[in-house]
């Protein structure tokens, strides 16, 4: 019992701190991104919005009217909506916090009844209600992460076309036809709205605020500028394919200098825990006085904490930007 208790604090120590750093450094990278290297997207980006991209960015965040009304007038749930976008999970923003009401009230019920501990609940509570959101950020980083590796294939694709005398706007559509998803449902998007009557430059702008990644800030600044002073854009298109291609194969060697850095991450989260455990199924009279005991409780307490500035350096030494 006590072994659990001690896995399940651990597990919730860990889980809060990795959260609160990943978003501390998440907003940094995008901050210094978007200061770099993309300042002309950035300064588009933050134009006063116009009646017709407002009408086509309104998005019902609940189907309940008042619930709606409620959860407009908070920016961290329109965020959530875009990340559930992002993610490409059907659902709206008011369901989703209901479906992490509802798992967080769950949880807590299993940790009480397991543990026999009230207080322990509410660690349940935090478990449960961050659940569904490690969820859906895993689900759009999967997503993102295969927008990246077919995204050169994208443009290729837009490149043949315009040297085949095609105009700009049918090339997307042959990329929506062509190349699996998610580029097909992101280029279709892309497709009609400019089809509808959006600017092609608005409709440009909405593919990087639904796709945040370096490559496409990249594709877009190149066919925009390409567009307002002129140019080969096939030649273009073919120059850009290469530097994504050149980048993934950095970012390759990257990954295998940096394996050893990230075995030993892997090594250095899971040996401590795995061997309380072990120790508390051979020899439990070894560990007892860590659960027991008051100062135990602190090294407990000062052993995870430590343990996950650790991680959080370790991180940083081997996380190369190219």
């Amino acid at each position: 019992m006590l072994t659990g208790i001690a896995i399940l604090v651990f597990v919730v120590v860990t889980l809060a701190v990795f959260t609160g750093g990943s978003l501390l450094d998440e907003r940094r990278s995008r901050a210094r991104l978007l200061r770099d290297r993309l300042t002309t997207v950035q300064k588009a980006a933050e134009r006063e919005p116009t009646e017709e991209l407002a009408i086509l960015r309104d998005e019902m965040l609940s189907e309940i009217p008042a619930l709606d009304t409620l959860l407009r007038k908070s920016a961290r749930v329109s965020s959530l909506q875009k990340l559930l976008s992002q993610a490409d999970i059907q659902i709206r923003a008011g369901n989703f916090l209901m479906l992490s009401a509802l798992s967080a009230i769950v949880l807590a019920v299993v940790v009480i009844l397991w543990s026999k501990m009230p207080v322990l609940g509410w660690a349940g509570v935090l478990m449960g209600f961050f659940l569904p959101y490690a969820y859906a950020t895993h689900l759009r980083t999967k997503r993102f992460d295969k927008f990246e590796e077919l995204f050169p294939q994208a443009i290729d694709t837009l490149a043949r076309a315009v040297r085949a005398g095609h105009a700009f706007t049918t090339a997307l559509e042959l990329i929506a036809n062509e190349i699996a998803e998610p580029i097909s449902g992101e280029f279709r998007k892309l497709f009609e709205e400019q089809k509808f009557g959006l600017p092609v430059r608005d409709a440009l702008i909405n593919l990087t605020e639904r796709v945040p990644l370096v490559d496409v800030k990249f594709f877009i600044t190149a066919v925009m500028l390409q567009r307002e002073t002129g140019g080969n854009l096939a030649e273009i298109l073919d120059n850009l394919s290469y530097v994504i291609r050149e980048r993934f194969k950095i970012l390759r060697q990257v990954r295998v200098y940096t394996a050893q850095g990230r075995l030993t991450m892997a090594l250095l989260m899971g040996l401590p825990p795995l061997v309380v455990a072990l120790m508390r199924i051979m020899n439990p009279s070894f560990v007892e006085p860590l659960f027991s005991d008051p100062i135990g409780h602190a090294l407990l307490v000062i052993g995870i904490t430590l343990q996950t500035i650790g991680y959080f350096v370790i991180r940083r030494i081997i996380q190369i930007q190219v």
